[in-house]
């Protein structure tokens, strides 16, 4: 009886987009990436730009051709290269996503192909929906397949005590389908990139 070949399990990198001091961002992701750990499909990592420190993109040739001169380009290409999937916090700054998650997109090009993108965004009364609207376009034209279900978080600080982001229901059921939705695709994501199922 031949033994079936071991599957690596999926992982989802939670990246937290706003740097900003005094950002909730954090402990919104902080609260995903456990709901994360307890849907227990995926390998859970989580990013803070804030910590990866990304300088403003300084490499000098393409990122398609991945000849990267920077050691923190090289970092951040392992991080994205063995993730599966990803979700992307975010708030809304003046009708779209912050200046530093553009950043980090634009570092990398092949890292980020035939894998799916899911949003968590936060904010005032539009709770940031703008935001994820033109971070879509973005991670579509990355060759990324940007699902359809989000969380949406309105008036944000009435949720956040003593730093921890307190959810509701609803977050919760939005959660759940996000996770749900990243783990089909990503299943069919990884077949087309080559791994194995």
């Amino acid at each position: 009886m031949t033994a079936e070949p071991s599957v690596a399990p999926m992982t989802l990198t939670t990246v937290v987009a706003s740097t900003r001091p005094g950002r909730v961002g954090r402990s919104v992701a902080d609260w995903f990436t456990n709901r994360v750990l307890e849907y227990g499909r995926f390998e859970s990592h989580l990013v803070d730009l804030r910590e990866l420190a990304l300088p403003f993109y300084d490499e000098p040739h393409p990122p398609a051709l991945q000849r990267y001169t920077k050691s923190h380009t090289r970092a951040w290409s392992r991080i994205v290269d063995a993730s599966d999937a990803f979700v992307f916090v975010t708030p809304e700054y003046n009708g779209g996503f912050p200046a530093p998650l553009k950043n980090a997109w634009d570092y990398l090009v092949l890292e980020w192909q035939h894998k799916p993108a899911a949003f968590v965004s936060y904010g005032g009364v539009s709770a940031g929906t703008r935001a994820v609207q033109m971070g879509k376009q973005v991670v579509a034209n990355l060759r990324m397949l940007p699902i359809g279900p989000t969380v949406s978080i309105p008036f944000v600080g009435e949720r956040v005590e003593e730093g921890a982001f307190r959810p509701g229901k609803i977050h919760e059921a939005a959660a759940e389908q996000v996770l749900d939705e990243l783990a089909r695709t990503a299943h069919v994501m990884r077949g087309l990139r080559g791994g194995t199922d």
